[in-house]
């Protein structure tokens, strides 16, 4: 590793120096990154537009497109080059068990689909992001362009332990199954960042809400994200205030000056609020004999289902007898209702002064009880 770069690591360690914004070209600030050192990668990659002409509304006033010069390149050629380059080594940088974002339009989100399968990566999803509010096309020629593609991809095929929060994504829907389209405005109002002259700061700044999802999905409080077109700095203040660290790479200083401003100004949710949903797969399995041999349901009790129609006793072994049969609380729970296959812990109930109350309740117990033991002393 080149001097240049040692301050991208923390002092003895191979460990990327969290919350920080560096000013530079993004591949050789890559470069100075160890392998396998971060968690997410979400990159808002160059458009390569191709725009060939101003763009002006039915009353001929202009439209503030996308005309910077680092949207510019001299043919596909070069814009494939870039591409490999930069995705080349944010896989290097990523965990094994990390996964990228990138987001991009009709202009160029295919090519780097391709180049994305090419160096190895396995694509997940591509999530439509539909925009609420787009731009109309002022010409009359084509579809209005209402919305962007992100691609969502592991490391390889073999990378099965990425993170997805899937119940978060459940629970920030209202309980249903997050789909892969997003219906989300476009950044207006309050959030859009604006110069001393009162234009754009950032002419394709995204909005903070798609950030958040991209995060809450796909990252850990304290996992740490990489963003190698930080712009005016969205993933960084989302990082930021979801608990999560980040990296910031963005080769115009006066962009980067915003984002460090507007980052400055977000205050970071407590440890507690930004807590993802975990799924019950993810928790501690429970077998019901554990129950009964730490004396929250002793022998002898007698669980019922929800209607009182069906009764059963508990045995020693945490197993259930009725009157004909004995097995598990699962098995015994889909013999009396002459079903394939029952949960039990909702299927029985105990009775606690007179209300049933799901055995469920006690597994819950345990498993509090597990994760104050597996916690680290404060």
């Amino acid at each position: 590793m080149g001097a240049k770069h040692k301050t991208l690591v923390e002092a003895g360690a191979s460990r990327p120096v969290g919350n920080r914004i560096l000013v530079g070209d993004c591949i050789e600030l890559m470069s100075g990154l160890p392998s396998g050192s971060v968690d997410m990668v979400f990159a808002d990659p160059p458009y390569n537009l191709q725009l060939t002409g101003e763009l002006r509304r039915p009353n001929d006033s202009l439209v503030d497109a996308v005309d910077d010069d680092w949207d510019k390149f001299d043919s596909f050629a070069v814009y494939d080059k870039f591409t490999r380059a930069w995705l080349k080594e944010a896989r290097r940088v990523l965990k094994d068990d990390g996964t990228l974002w990138v987001i991009g339009s009709y202009h160029n989100i295919f090519r780097v689909g391709v180049a994305l399968q090419d160096l190895g990566f396995w694509i997940l999803n591509d999530v439509i992001w539909r925009k609420s509010n787009p731009m109309p096309n002022f010409r009359g020629k084509r579809f209005t362009n209402a919305h962007e593609t992100m691609i969502w991809c592991s490391k390889s095929p073999e990378a099965k332990k990425y993170t997805f929060n899937y119940q978060a994504m459940k629970a920030l829907n209202d309980d249903v199954q997050m789909r892969s389209d997003w219906l989300i405005p476009l950044c207006t109002g309050h959030e859009r960042l604006k110069d001393d002259e009162g234009r754009k700061a950032h002419a394709t700044q995204k909005p903070e809400a798609l950030l958040h999802r991209v995060l809450l999905a796909s990252t850990e409080p304290g996992d740490l994200v990489l963003d190698p077109f930080f712009g005016s700095g969205t993933t960084g203040a989302v990082a930021k205030r979801l608990g999560r660290r980040f990296i910031g790479l963005e080769r115009e200083a006066r962009y980067a000056r915003i984002a460090e401003q507007r980052i400055a100004k977000v205050i970071p949710g407590a440890p507690d609020d930004v807590e993802t949903s975990k799924s019950k797969s993810s928790e501690p399995r429970i077998p019901f004999g554990w129950v009964v041999e730490r004396g929250l349901l002793p022998a002898g009790s007698v669980l019922y289902d929800p209607s009182r129609r069906y009764r059963a006793k508990v045995r020693a072994d945490g197993s259930l007898s009725a009157a004909d049969a004995t097995g598990s609380i699962h098995r015994m729970g889909a013999h009396v209702q002459g079903a394939t296959a029952c949960n039990g812990w909702v299927f029985w109930h105990m009775d606690v002064e007179g209300r049933l109350v799901p055995i469920d309740m006690l597994r819950q117990k345990l498993r509090s009880e597990m994760g104050a033991v597996a916690a680290p002393a404060a």
